[in-house]
């Protein structure tokens, strides 16, 4: 299902976590639940994956993770601090160490000259805080959404060593 480089980077993320005798949850839009999909495809990843939240509309973000619709208003869904705001509610959310969030336009459409196709914040949070990153990346729907997976495995891997 997913190539070897990606079982790769998401064993690793697991085999850290669980060293770490941490929790992991996902919040995902634009990706509908391909980071969960990643680590779940790992034989043994239910010690480590507590949930992942898909929260394509606005309404599931703000009920399913908390997130401030006075955020949603000011910043919009795809913004630094949607992301952050989604990561956040996900640890609040599942009780877990660390969660990572995604949120872009991966089009082909819903892109603008502000946001346009490609853009991808992605959050990563753990109870003591959480920081996100902003990425334009090329491609098509399939190559931006894949490229979002990848790094926010990344950030798991990272935030969790």
């Amino acid at each position: 299902m997913f190539d070897p480089e990606t079982v790769k980077l998401a064993t690793s993320v697991l085999e850290t976590c669980r060293a770490r005798g941490w929790h992991v949850a996902t919040a995902e839009s634009c990706t509908g639940g391909l980071v969960a999909a990643a680590l779940t495809a790992i034989a043994g990843s239910s010690d480590v994956v507590d949930r992942g939240f898909v929260t394509y509309s606005n309404e599931a973000k703000m009920e399913l993770l908390g997130v401030p619709e006075a955020t949603l208003a000011a910043h919009g869904a795809v913004s630094a601090e949607t992301a952050l705001a989604m990561a956040r509610g996900a640890v609040a959310r599942a009780g877990v160490e660390l969660a990572v969030s995604i949120t872009g336009v991966a089009g082909p459409g819903g892109g603008s000259a502000e946001k346009p196709i490609g853009l991808i914040y992605l959050g990563v949070a753990t109870g003591g805080g959480g920081h996100t990153e902003c990425h334009i990346f090329p491609g098509d729907r399939d190559g931006i959404r894949r490229a979002a997976m990848i790094r926010a495995l990344e950030l798991l891997l990272v935030e969790a060593r």
